[in-house]
């Protein structure tokens, strides 16, 4: 058994009941095996063993009063995963589905997307399976407060920067900073994703989309192809897919799909300027439904189905896909179907959004495969370079930062494909962003001894 099937064995064995996270373990692992033989001093400090397993593993309950004035009860987390390069920087997400493996699993990635980034930040996620979705605005207040008076003490601006994920947009986010600010009574620009008022960047809610919509292009240049014209699908309502479509009108693509929980709709004349004014309005200010997205605009609504799915049972074509919703949407069925439908790239705009099966699909067929550590890592790098504006108060222009995040993604994918090329896999987005990712993280682990 080779040094790598064995650190699989083990995970296996101890992280029962954690799916998600020995999911994405196992996927970075093997994309390490060229390096065992090139590096045995990895082997020796047990490198391999350690990087799987956190630095700290917090959790903690979180009591609050809703409208009715009934206590409710939530479970909080942060896992700090490893501060090697630099302080433990990743988002909280809220949703029911919150659990100690999806924050492990989200935590894991976050390592190595951060180090892809080439800012000094370390891994961490964190959140709680508290669901805003139909709360009052009183009561996300309620609760942000209620997890920040236990979050306090673990965060800090050179210990853990916490940002957004989903579920925490610009409302949680001040309601959190503003109870941080409270406690601690020092403006410390520990959280990102702030609003512009009270320190945040521009271009940062709009940076994981515009950055996927980036390295989608440097892939498909990888080919002397253009984006411009071509069909894409994307999935997600949340800032990611609103930002992705908006980037692909500014590039002269046309995105035909958009989705939320309760269904999707596919607009095949294409999602313009004005309709996606609409969704803008409806899913950031009204919190409303893509159901009234097709009866405005009068295109197909399909109840209760993801974009893969419907892509797949009506046979419509796309080129360029991407998944922006959340982990494991898009299967092996999926995948074939997109391949057999003409997609050639997909930029992963979420964390982890097509599983091991469809992963293997894409690469099979030689599809242009953009993980989400390294195609969706633009979202972290405007968050690092939020606190680079915090620390020496100043503020950059929207076409600053846009540059500034546009060199990090074109940065990640050179990177991630001259990995590929040093280590026996040219072309393979994974196995380059995981090496190139780990490399950095490994080093430094190394250089502090056995700590």
């Amino acid at each position: 058994m080779s040094v790598i099937q064995d650190v699989i064995a083990n995970l296996v064995e101890k992280e029962i009941g954690q799916p998600e996270f020995i999911q994405a373990s196992i996927e970075v692992l093997h994309s390490l095996e060229p390096l065992v033989p090139k590096h045995p001093d990895f082997i020796k400090a047990k490198i391999y063993d350690r990087i799987v397993i956190p630095d700290r593993v917090i959790m903690f309950r979180v009591p609050w009063v809703d409208d009715s004035g009934e206590v409710q009860i939530n479970r909080g987390y942060r896992v700090q995963f490893n501060n090697a390069i630099g302080p433990y920087k990743g988002g909280l997400r809220f949703h029911p589905s919150v659990n100690l493996g999806i924050i492990k699993f989200l935590g894991f990635e976050q390592i190595f997307k951060n180090s892809l980034t080439t800012l000094p930040m370390g891994g961490a996620k964190g959140g709680s399976d508290f669901d805003p979705k139909g709360k009052s605005d009183n009561e996300v207040m309620h609760f942000c407060q209620a997890f920040m008076r236990e979050l306090y003490r673990h965060i800090g601006a050179d210990t853990d920067v916490p940002a957004g994920d989903i579920g925490v947009g610009a409302r949680e986010i001040g309601f959190l900073y503003g109870y941080y600010l409270k406690i601690v009574n020092a403006n410390t620009s520990v959280l990102t994703g702030k609003g512009l008022e009270y320190g945040g960047s521009l271009i940062r809610p709009e940076a994981t989309g515009y950055g996927a919509v980036y390295f989608a292009q440097e892939m498909l240049a990888t080919r002397d192809i253009n984006i411009n014209g071509k069909i894409c699908a994307v999935s997600g309502s949340g800032n990611v897919a609103q930002y992705t479509i908006e980037k692909l009108i500014h590039l002269g693509a046309k995105a035909i799909t958009i989705s939320d929980s309760n269904g999707t709709i596919v607009d095949e004349a294409g999602i313009d300027q004005e309709k996606l004014q609409f969704i803008l309005e409806l899913k950031n200010y009204r919190r409303g439904r893509m159901s009234e997205y097709a009866q405005k605009f009068k295109v197909p609504y399909y109840e209760n189905k993801g974009v893969w799915d419907v892509l797949r049972e009506q046979n419509i074509k796309v080129e360029v896909a991407f998944p922006s919703a959340h982990e494991n949407e898009i299967d092996q069925n999926n995948a074939q179907s997109l391949v057999n439908n003409g997609c050639y790239c997909v930029s992963e705009g979420a964390n982890m959004p097509s599983n091991l099966d469809a992963v293997n699909v894409f690469l099979n067929h030689n599809v242009l495969f953009g993980p989400g550590k390294a195609a969706n890592a633009g979202g972290v790098a405007v968050s690092g370079l939020e606190m680079a504006q915090n620390s020496i108060r100043m503020t950059w222009s929207r076409e600053e930062v846009d540059q500034k995040l546009q060199v990090i993604m074109q940065n990640i994918h050179r990177n991630a494909l001259e990995a590929s090329e040093t280590y026996g896999c040219k072309g393979n987005y994974v196995v380059g962003a995981n090496i190139a990712g780990f490399m950095k993280v490994a080093k430094a682990m190394q250089a502090y001894g056995i700590v």
